[in-house]
């Protein structure tokens, strides 16, 4: 690692800056951005460095992880088994009530056309689509003169389930009746 190195920078500093982009990004980061931060042009450098610090926080951590997705790319997580105790210590939610409630119509009706959502949850829905798409969980096609909306790649990586479409409503319909 240390021939790639900005001038200045030790191993130890680059290791830092990657912990803390994969902290602060809250999603995915790719290998491409993963070089940019550690300061390499190398992307196989700069996966090696993510997984270097996956090793260390699999390794030593109880709560948190580092998983590695297709791409690659890699996030720093809390563990699922820890969601809740999180949960009533976290400030502000990334997605109001209403809007993970039209994100759950989406996911068992998708593809859905706007239209449709706004008969089932109201006119709301507009705002909620624009902070769905925000933040990339959603993804809309024109249909016509309305948009048809489906999850995104996003959306199963950050709730950890499939991105079949299929293979994802079975678990949450395992995970809706799981929870009553």
């Amino acid at each position: 690692m240390s021939s790639d190195l900005q001038p200045g920078s030790t191993p130890k500093d680059v290791l830092a800056k990657v912990e803390a982009a994969l902290y602060a990004a809250g999603r995915p980061l790719s290998a491409g951005e993963i070089a940019h931060v550690a300061g390499t042009v190398s992307e196989r450098k700069a996966a090696a460095i993510a997984r270097e610090i996956a090793s260390a926080v699999n390794g030593n951590l109880q709560a948190l992880e580092v998983v590695e997705y297709s791409g690659p790319r890699f996030a720093l997580q809390l563990k699922a088994k820890y969601t809740q105790t999180a949960r009533r210590f976290a400030t502000r939610p990334l997605l109001s009530r209403a809007a993970l409630r039209t994100l759950s119509f989406i996911a068992f009706f998708q593809p859905i056309a706007s239209s449709e959502l706004v008969l089932r949850r109201g006119s709301a829905v507009y705002q909620h689509l624009k902070e769905l798409e925000e933040v990339g969980f959603i993804a809309g096609e024109r249909l016509g003169r309305s948009k048809a909306f489906k999850t995104t790649n996003r959306f199963a990586e950050y709730f950890g389930l499939s991105t079949d479409v299929a293979a994802m409503k079975k678990q949450l319909e395992s995970r809706t009746l799981a929870l009553r």
